[in-house]
């Protein structure tokens, strides 16, 4: 079936020659044979038949070979560099990107500049990626720099440093949604008279809050909010018997 398709392609000599001559050039060079049209068919060296220094030149002369090919030439190397140079400096942390994707975006870009032979060091790595992080890794940078010798710190070093703290954040965060919430709640509780009409019929109205399960904020025990917590007014008649008492030494 290959043969097959192969065969169909191939332009068939109509009488007209110079438009045949095109399709067949066009052909041969799609297919990378137009060299041996060109400089005709070589005969493949047979390396049992050679030496060890003619082994040896014969690989150099493949490698610069290859090195032609696919290397490219100086300029379009430094093309290529100058452009990576360009993307790393540009490198700035998203505000929705973590840690770790920052990191690997940044690791990416600093490989490909070291397979281009650039001498990029773990320092100038370090340096960048403390000088473009999001805001809110403001005050570990500056911990981190007055703890620890940048020029000496690794990627790896800083990654796990950064990510723990990143955990933390996420810990944080988390916390002061709760404390939101009961916040929400205690203020719900409070207008529960006004917004909160206890009718008989059924499905009409709202149900009382039930309370079983509100963790008060100043004592940690359930069934009850902070603003009704007797710790809580405890110790604000302390707070107004000493008021008290001060006014009266006066």
């Amino acid at each position: 079936m290959a043969e097959d398709k192969i065969l169909q392609t191939i332009p068939h000599f109509d009488g007209h020659y110079d438009h045949w001559s095109e399709m067949m050039e066009n052909l041969l060079r799609a297919k990378g044979l137009w060299s041996v049209i060109e400089r005709g068919h070589v005969e493949p060296l047979n390396t049992d038949m050679l030496n060890d220094n003619q082994k040896a030149l014969l690989d150099q002369s493949r490698i610069r070979d290859y090195q032609k090919k696919f290397g490219g030439n100086e300029k379009i190397k430094k093309s290529k560099r100058n452009t990576l140079l360009r993307e790393f400096e540009l490198l700035e942390m998203k505000k929705e990107e973590s840690i770790n994707e920052y990191f690997a975006r940044v690791t990416s870009v600093s490989n490909k500049l070291r397979s281009n032979a650039d001498e990029i060091t773990e320092v100038k790595i370090v340096e960048k990626i403390l000088r473009t992080l999001a805001d809110q890794f403001t005050y570990v940078v500056i911990s981190i720099e007055e703890s620890n010798d940048i020029e000496t710190m690794t990627v790896d070093e800083l990654q796990s440093t950064l990510f723990t703290h990143e955990q933390k954040l996420k810990k944080n965060g988390k916390i002061e949604e709760d404390q939101v919430l009961k916040v929400e709640q205690s203020a719900y509780g409070r207008g529960r008279g006004k917004h909160l009409p206890r009718g008989r019929g059924r499905g009409r109205g709202k149900q009382a809050y039930n309370k079983a399960t509100v963790e008060c904020y100043k004592c940690h025990s359930l069934g009850h909010f902070q603003y009704e917590c007797p710790k809580w007014n405890k110790e604000a008649n302390y707070a107004e018997v000493d008021e008290d008492y001060e006014d009266m030494c006066y």
